[in-house]
């Protein structure tokens, strides 16, 4: 029987090969690694990382699917960046805040004050970060990468572990871990700014290490955080974080258009996606941490207006000392002003 298969089939090959034709190819199937940080249980992956891939994957008809490793599995949040684009994953989670030397103009998201909602930030920072956008051309490209999806965090409010909020002086003299973004913000407060990634807060605020944070609410219980704090602002804005899924551009080219038409599709309802969930979760996260015994602060109204002039300065220190390294911060600045709208 097995000799009669093998004949069959030389025969067919031949009877091809006579007709002037090649037997069908078996289509080979596209496997992408997938890397970030987050921990389990942390809202991204699934609201936003599993969706796009399987999106990927429905609108390629399976051909394309994917390896994930969570958690830092293949290495640091501050290395995703490295690791991508050598290759040890396809796609990675960069936070441009971990490595700001190297996207420094990406931080424009960051800058406390610039928005109200997640959405208003994800979707004018996406207009400069996607193909064809500032960014993309003047701050991705040159490090060998292009953004996937993007999510920018809804505007952060200040969490202590012990110091009771009243009003600014509160903070003075406290270790907060802030961001890129608003670290200018925390000095003009006379407090200390610490830049530790997100998976390094919970350890860092068990042991004292740092008094506080500037977090959005979605990402104290991600992160576990709300048996440890105390007090709470409500309804501020300080600063925020912005994180993008990249591809190497190297990895990019190899793809069929077929695929790269896909991923950018699946990239531009993921981003409206993830902005929406959290928008939506803010309420219901501030209740929790309410309930839990989180005494939150709103702060007196002469407080406020002297932290809105302090970060309408700050962006602009920011620009201005991009501009003098020969970077386009103004431009950028101006570009995001102007890509920001109305939260819906």
């Amino acid at each position: 029987m097995k000799q009669a298969n093998r004949i069959g089939a030389a025969l067919v090959a031949s009877l091809l090969a006579i007709a002037g034709l090649n037997p069908p190819a078996l289509a080979q199937q596209i496997k992408l690694r997938v890397a970030d940080s987050f921990p389990a249980g942390h809202f991204t992956p699934e609201v936003a990382t599993k969706y796009w891939m399987g999106e990927v994957t429905r609108a390629t008809n399976n051909a394309v699917v994917f390896e994930y490793f969570p958690a830092e599995q293949l290495g640091k949040a501050k290395d995703l960046l490295a690791l991508t684009v050598s290759g040890v994953a396809d796609i990675g989670y960069v936070g441009p805040s971990y490595i700001s030397d190297k996207l420094p103009l990406s931080i424009v998201a960051e800058l406390p004050g610039s928005f109200p909602t997640s959405c208003a930030g994800t979707m004018a920072y996406w207009k400069l970060a996607k193909e064809g956008g500032i960014l993309a051309t003047r701050e991705f490209a040159p490090n060998g990468v292009r953004v996937m999806f993007a999510i920018v965090m809804p505007p952060y409010d200040l969490y202590l572990t012990k110091a009771r909020i009243e009003n600014l002086k509160s903070v003075e003299g406290l270790k907060l871990r802030a961001s890129s973004g608003v670290v200018e913000l925390v000095r003009k407060l006379n407090a200390v700014p610490v830049q530790i990634p997100a998976p390094e807060v919970y350890e860092s605020l068990s042991r004292g290490t740092i008094d506080g944070v500037l977090f959005p609410i979605s990402s104290i219980f991600a992160y576990n955080l709300q048996g440890l704090l105390k007090y709470a602002t409500i309804g501020e804005s300080f600063g925020t974080f912005v994180g993008v899924y990249a591809i190497s551009e190297k990895r990019w080219k190899t793809l069929p258009t077929n695929v790269q038409k896909a991923m950018t599709e699946a990239g531009e309802a993921t981003t409206r996606r993830a902005c929406e969930y959290l928008d939506e979760s803010k309420l219901k996260d501030t209740d929790k941490l309410r309930q839990l015994g989180v005494t939150m602060v709103t702060l007196p109204a002469a407080d406020k207006k002297a932290l809105a002039d302090l970060m309408t300065a700050s962006g602009v220190v920011w620009a201005e000392s991009l501009d003098k390294r020969g970077k386009p911060g103004t431009e950028v600045l101006k570009a995001f002003r102007a890509s920001l709208s109305p939260a819906k």
